[in-house]
């Protein structure tokens, strides 16, 4: 059955600013109709006010706008939280939103934008406290200007966020945030080919085009390093799990501080590719202890590592730090709580969500960042451990 202009408000419903007059242009369209269908009288067109919803039962945008007393258009844009909507506007259409229970229809808004309002946010782990402070950071930011971030966890595997990857692509989201550079190059190949703002957490690079806010993992593996030796320390362990990138740069750090000071000795390094954990760190400490006794300092890649070191140190009566300093990475929660407190470095996890989302936010927009790499740097948390 064909069908006439008289309909276009529900046409355009849920398409945003860009539905209607992408496709009718500015100009006023009136109704249209014939006088008979397969020989049939048609019924008057009813009022505004008396048209029936979508046989669906939905409320749709047309209805928040008419509430609202706003046109179509100016109701989309109140609801994404576009700039240049006055304030007193945006009020009455989410009340009148609120009032109907409204719920947008993220498919018909893609169709018309040619991208949603949702957001990947892939990261490695949900069991790691660091990247659900990133989650929830990157959540507060980016949920009040309409965008709705979608969670996927990778598991350390480029296979995996390759797969994640090509599911949420194909959903046509606003924008991608990913952890780090470490990714298979199909999974590249697709981002770039999507055309989306990217923005890369944890890591930097001053690769043209790319953006990106971390801090320097290996700097940050040098400073804990550079304190332990500071303290007269002389035999340094290394100790990690996982071996993600990130904790395989601050091994790096780690050798790049010891080398310098003429210090380094392979040995000395302990690398696990289990996942991380404080019951691993109290194995993989008896296991340094036990083949390497001349040991007088630990570096831990990571705060449940260096926790459950603690502990194992507690249980064979090794006394810290006299005997052995200890020091974690990244602050987790209890580290401060430990007997003794333990030394660690504190990453701005919860400001690198912040200013990842930011970021994105004015790449949606339009809009120059103030750089392309944001270091937000780290900080030494010196305890009683080292």
């Amino acid at each position: 059955m064909s069908r006439s202009l008289g309909d276009r408000s529900e046409l355009c419903d849920d398409q945003g600013e860009s539905g209607c007059e992408g496709r009718y242009g500015s100009a006023i369209l009136l109704p249209i109709r014939t006088t008979h269908r397969q020989g049939k009288p048609l019924p008057p067109t009813p009022p505004p006010t008396e048209r029936r919803r979508r046989p669906s039962g939905r409320i749709t945008l047309q209805d928040v706008a008419r509430e609202a007393e706003v046109s179509p258009i100016t109701a989309s844009r109140a609801l994404r939280g576009e700039r240049g909507v006055a304030a007193e506007l945006v009020e009455r259409v989410k009340t009148a939103a609120d009032r109907l229970g409204y719920v947008p229809d993220p498919a018909a808004r893609a169709l018309a934008s040619a991208r949603g309002t949702q957001v990947p946010v892939l990261v490695p782990l949900l069991s790691n406290a660091l990247f659900v402070d990133v989650i929830e950071a990157v959540h507060r930011v980016l949920l009040p200007h309409g965008y709705q971030p979608l969670i996927g966890v990778t598991h350390y595997d480029p296979m995996e966020e390759e797969q994640l990857l090509r599911s949420y692509l194909a959903q046509r989201p606003a924008g991608v945030l990913l952890t780090g550079f470490d990714r298979t190059e199909a999974a590249r190949q697709m981002v770039a080919a999507s055309g989306m703002p990217c923005v890369y957490l944890m890591e930097l690079t001053e690769a043209p085009g790319v953006h990106c806010v971390g801090f320097s993992q290996q700097d940050a593996g040098h400073a804990i390093t550079q304190h332990l030796l500071d303290r007269g320390r002389r035999r340094i362990a290394f100790v990690a799990a996982q071996l993600d990138p990130r904790v395989l740069q601050r091994a790096e750090g780690y050798r790049r501080c010891l080398r310098a000071a003429g210090l380094y000795d392979a040995r000395l390094e302990l690398l696990s590719p289990q996942p991380s954990s404080m019951r691993l760190g109290g194995e993989l400490l008896e296991d340094l202890l036990r083949t390497r006794p001349e040991v007088d300092a630990v570096f831990f890649c990571n705060d449940d590592l260096a926790q459950g070191g603690l502990l194992a140190a507690l249980r064979l009566g090794v006394s810290v730090p006299q005997r052995l300093a200890v020091a974690g990475f990244n602050d987790l929660s209890g580290s401060d709580q430990m007997l003794p407190p333990l030394t660690t470095v504190r990453t701005p996890r919860r400001a690198i969500g912040e200013t990842g989302a930011r970021m994105l936010l004015s790449l949606l927009r339009g809009e120059a960042v103030p750089t392309n790499s944001a270091d937000l740097g780290f900080e030494l948390v010196v305890r009683g451990s080292s």
